[in-house]
Order: structure tokens, then C-alpha cells, then sequence
């Protein structure tokens, strides 16, 4: 395993299975998914090769000259492979011979940076936090300091978001440090993106009850507030003190439960405005956002309800799916499908952290998860170190342990079956 550390921390990328089986059969008995994590922002150690020109791409698929590819010196070729395509050398290659090789046939170069003009500026990455205040208060607590330590790990240019949710869901505006701001949603309701865009006044207007200049107004306030997306998804430099105050002032949610009756928790409606935010917030095409949401429970009201409120009723099982006899599951999954489908078309991800020992509905939200290529991390508590260093080390470029928690709990959990 020292081996495999060693090459996670050179190249970023970590594997659920470090041994792959050689016959059908022994892949079969496989419970845990063949997959690959790989981070491609994470920090290059100190023997990876830098070149300053551009990379050499298959005609076919275009991927790039690497150590596997094979190599005809005598015919100047290359074949990729990924797919197999034959592809000549550019011109400037001419002296290749397998005792002149360029750096990125060095076969300890696995990973290689290409320093070269990019061709459109690159946006920095966005996150928008989806908080679960509708847990116990030592498990908010607990998922407060990881929240705050991940971010401490994230570079200060990055744009994060916070958006939280019990009863109601709450849309935090970062961008407003004069004092604590934000926009509520009820959680029972269904709200389409553009009524979720007109609410946070992102339809191309002020936002709701504020004049811009008009009698009463604050001229200071007004020309330092920010317009547009910038109040909600902010650079952490600019917004990490605002930020901090948000979650240490965060507490449970203040419509407390009745003794037989589950807590009031949004679930599928705080996504829905998450992701109505982040398409309304960030430009289209330019830049891909990572919704995170920390879960703690089941999704009880509003749209993705997977159980009833009364502690009655029980949450549906294997054998209810099975049977078509869970009541809740046709509606969250067509909720979870449009959601995802919504994602998918603005370029996002969405990361999927439940730590509960109840089920929160994973089984539904899978094909969000699924579809636009995010994580799924499962744990009992918010305290697990598998949630607080995946959470941290996803968020800071390492990943390892995100695809360690994902791949030792996608087999075992109740609900993805």
C-alpha cells in the first residue's frame, strides 16, 4: 500500500481496487465498483516534468502522448492507448529515437504539466455548500467544524456559496458583510429555477426590497452592494469572514419536531434552489460548479420526500421497492431525475455527503450523483473521520479518501441496493 500512496501523491489519482481480477468470474464476485478518482488541480510533486509547448494529441480521440503509448521510431508513429488510433509525430520531433525522448515518454512521467497560453480565461472553480439544519445539535456542530476546516484548505480565489435548510431553506448573501442576509424558501413548495432567479432578484432587476439611489437609500450601501450572482457566490478571500460568522451563528432549526413526528427536512426543495442559484449565479458555459450537500436524516417535506413526517410511518425498505409498495419513491425519483437533468445541462456536479444512521433517501438521489459525475460519501455521523478528511482532502486536491469513504460504503448502504 506504501506503493500506491507514494503514486497517489504523485499523480493524484486513486483507484477502488488496487488489484484488478484476471478472470470473469473473480470480477463478478466484486461488490465494490471498478472506478477512478482523479484530481486534476492537485499540487505536482517536485520531480513531475514542466514543458513549455503544447501537448501531442491523438487525431482519433484526442488524447495526449503518454508513457503507454506505443512508439515506432523508425516510422514516426505513436499509437494511443486509449483507442488505438496510429498517429504521426509533428515535425519537430524529427530527432526522437528511444535514446532521445521527449518528457512525456519518460516512463516516470505518469504525470506532466504543459505550461502554455490557454486559449479562453480560465474561471475558478465555484462550490455551493447545501448545510442539513435539521440534524441533532452535536451533529450540526460536528458538520459545522469540518465544514469550516474544508475550507481552509481551499485556495482563497475559489467562489463558494451557502445555502441551508430544516423547515424552510435559507440562501445565504455572502456578499453583504454590513450583517447577516438572507433569502428564505418555503420547504414544502416546488419552485421552478426562474421563480428561485426572480426571488433572489437574478432576473436581470434589483433584487426584492432594495432601491438602488431611491428616497431612504443608503447611497454608500448601494454602490458596495454587489448585483447579481456576485451577492450569493463570492471569492473566499472576499467572503470568508462573512462566511465563518454564518455557520458559527447557524443553529438547529427552529421548528422543533413533535415527540412522533420526524424533523421538517427539504431536502430535494433546498437542491432545487441550489441548482437554480448556481445556474442563475454563474455564466453559462464558463464555469462548472460543485454543489456539496451534508446531510444528516431523511428527506421529509416538500419535493424528493422519501417519509412521512409521523414516525408511524415507516421508511420504505428492500422489499417495499421490490414490491412498487414505497408510496414516496415514484415522485422523488421523477424529482431527482429532473434535477439531475438540470445539472447535467448546466455543466455541474452535485456531492452527496449523508451521515445518518437512519436512511436519507440515497436510492433516489443516486442518479443525480451518477449523472453529473459527483461524489457519494456515507457515513453514521458527522464526527467520522471518513467524512471530515473525504470532505477536506475533495475539497483540497488530494480526493484519496473520498474515493476510500465512497467505495466502502456504496456496497453496504441499505438504500443504493
Amino acid at each position: 500500500m506504501a506503493d500506491f500512496a507514494e503514486l497517489e501523491e504523485a499523480d493524484g489519482v486513486r483507484l477502488t481496487w488496487n488489484v484488478w481480477p484476471s478472470t470473469r468470474v473473480e470480477a463478478a464476485k466484486c461488490v465494490v465498483p471498478f472506478a477512478a478518482l482523479y484530481s486534476p488541480v492537485k499540487p505536482l510533486g517536485p520531480n513531475a516534468p514542466v514543458v513549455a509547448y503544447d501537448p501531442v494529441r491523438c487525431k482519433g480521440c484526442g488524447g495526449v502522448l503518454n508513457p503507454y503509448a506505443a512508439v515506432d521510431f523508425q516510422s514516426r508513429l505513436w499509437t494511443c492507448a486509449l483507442c488505438h488510433a496510429r498517429n504521426a509525430f509533428p515535425a519537430h520531433y524529427a530527432g526522437i529515437s528511444d535514446q532521445n525522448l521527449p518528457a512525456e515518454l519518460f516512463p516516470t512521467a505518469t504525470t506532466i504539466e504543459y505550461q502554455t497560453a490557454p486559449s479562453a480565461p480560465v474561471s475558478p472553480p465555484a462550490y455551493v455548500f447545501v448545510l442539513d439544519a435539521a440534524c441533532a445539535g452535536d451533529e450540526l456542530a460536528a458538520a459545522r467544524r469540518a465544514l469550516g476546516a474544508a475550507l481552509d484548505a481551499l485556495p482563497d480565489y475559489s467562489r463558494v456559496g451557502l445555502v441551508t435548510f430544516g423547515t424552510h431553506v435559507q440562501v445565504h448573501e455572502l456578499g453583504f458583510s454590513e450583517l447577516a442576509k438572507s433569502y428564505v424558501f418555503q420547504g414544502a413548495r416546488e419552485y421552478s429555477p426562474s421563480a428561485v432567479a426572480s426571488q433572489l432578484g437574478l432576473g436581470g432587476g434589483p433584487p426584492p426590497g432594495m432601491t438602488r439611489g431611491g428616497p431612504g437609500a443608503a447611497p454608500e450601501a448601494a454602490s458596495q452592494h454587489r448585483s447579481g450572482g456576485a451577492r450569493f457566490i463570492v471569492p473566499l478571500s472576499e467572503c470568508e469572514f462573512t462566511l465563518n460568522n454564518a455557520l458559527d451563528e447557524l443553529s438547529r432549526d427552529a421548528f422543533a419536531p413533535a415527540p412522533d413526528c420526524r424533523p421538517a427536512r427539504c431536502t430535494g426543495t433546498a437542491l432545487t434552489v441550489a441548482a437554480a442559484l448556481a445556474a442563475a449565479a454563474l455564466p453559462p458555459g464558463s464555469c462548472a460548479a460543485r454543489i456539496l450537500l451534508l446531510v444528516g436524516g431523511p428527506s421529509t417535506d416538500g419535493a424528493g420526500a422519501v417519509v412521512g413526517r409521523p414516525l408511524a410511518e415507516p421508511i420504505r425498505s428492500h422489499k417495499d421497492l421490490a414490491k412498487d409498495a414505497a408510496p414516496h419513491f415514484p415522485a422523488a425519483c421523477k424529482h431527482y431525475a429532473a434535477l439531475a437533468a438540470s445539472l447535467a445541462a448546466a455543466g455541474h456536479a452535485l456531492d452527496v455527503y449523508a451521515c445518518s444512521l437512519d436512511q436519507v433517501g440515497l436510492a433516489e438521489m443516486k442518479p443525480a450523483v451518477e449523472r453529473t459525475g459527483g461524489l457519494l460519501v456515507q457515513a453514521d455521523t458527522f464526527a467520522n473521520p471518513v467524512f471530515r478528511e473525504s470532505l477536506k482532502r475533495a475539497l483540497g486536491g488530494g480526493g484519496g479518501d473520498a474515493a476510500a469513504g465512497a467505495a466502502s460504503t456504496s456496497g453496504g448502504g441499505a438504500e443504493l441496493a
